[in-house]
């Protein structure tokens, strides 16, 4: 039995979030291209290969009962001098996002962990880069502007090459049931 790394995010859409991408690595970023321009719900977590189908299952099950909302980006902030980062901050549909990583991470799912420091939903635009491409950064993006509808959120891997790989979407307000070994795929049941 082996492990794999995983996490769980809202994507970025396009064309906010190659843009972003762009930007971060532009700042010198290295980790740029190998992580899509997100919020995080999930951080990096290790869990036994053989969770990822209950892992799956569960974040079924959030995803059907959540509901889209908006999501707006404006400006920059930074955890410095706690952590090396700057990000765009989310102004509208923070209190959605908190709602969904505590669901994610419930106590009796799967999932269940503490994490390392308070969440605060963000999307990192520079990470552990030096400190002035860091100050550029946060100059740089401090009128930046984004908004779209949340519709769902994503499962992602990441790779022996350190590249997030989106393994399923979840969206809002349907149930997928995976398939069984040895059955054929049931398809999409309504949550309703």
């Amino acid at each position: 039995m082996g492990t794999v790394t995983i996490g769980v995010s809202i994507a970025v859409p396009e064309p906010h979030g190659s843009r972003l991408q762009q930007l971060r690595a532009g700042f010198g970023d290295a980790a740029a291209y190998g992580i899509p321009t997100h919020v995080t719900l999930l951080p990096p977590t290790e869990v036994a290969d053989t969770a990822v189908p209950a892992v799956e299952a569960h974040l079924a099950e959030v995803a059907a009962a959540g509901r889209p909302f908006p999501m707006r980006l404006s400006g920059t902030g930074t955890f410095r001098p706690v952590s090396p980062v700057v990000y765009v901050r989310v102004v509208e549909g923070a209190e959605a996002c908190t709602r969904l990583q505590q669901q994610v991470r419930d106590p009796a799912g799967p999932v269940a962990r503490e994490l390392q420091f308070p969440y605060h939903p963000h999307v990192t635009v520079a990470h552990g880069i030096d400190e002035a491409a860091m100050d550029r950064a946060y100059e740089d993006l401090a009128g930046y502007e984004a908004e779209w509808p949340c519709t769902g959120f994503a499962l992602y891997e990441q790779g022996a090459d350190a590249v997030w790989r989106k393994l399923r979407d979840f969206p809002f307000g349907t149930l997928v049931v995976p398939p069984q070994a040895g059955h054929a795929d049931r398809g999409s049941v309504s949550a309703r």
